[in-house]
């Protein structure tokens, strides 16, 4: 998974990306969980930052991929 779905999966959530800084972006849900998400073009996110991603916006695994 890309850090560009990622963001695209996370936005279908009810998260909205409030800033940019480089090449990462920082997502916010509107209860406040957040998190941030680097976004590399042709680069893949390892199992262990998504694992983290998931930790932090508070969102089973299965939630992101039904």
């Amino acid at each position: 998974m890309s850090g560009k779905d990622m963001v695209r999966a996370l936005t279908a959530l009810g998260f909205e990306v409030v800033r940019v800084k480089g090449s990462h972006h920082f997502l916010r849900h509107p209860d406040a969980r957040c998190t941030v998400v680097p976004v590399h073009s042709g680069e893949s996110l390892g199992m262990g930052l998504i694992g983290k991603i998931l930790k932090d916006a508070d969102i089973a695994s299965e939630d992101l991929w039904p």
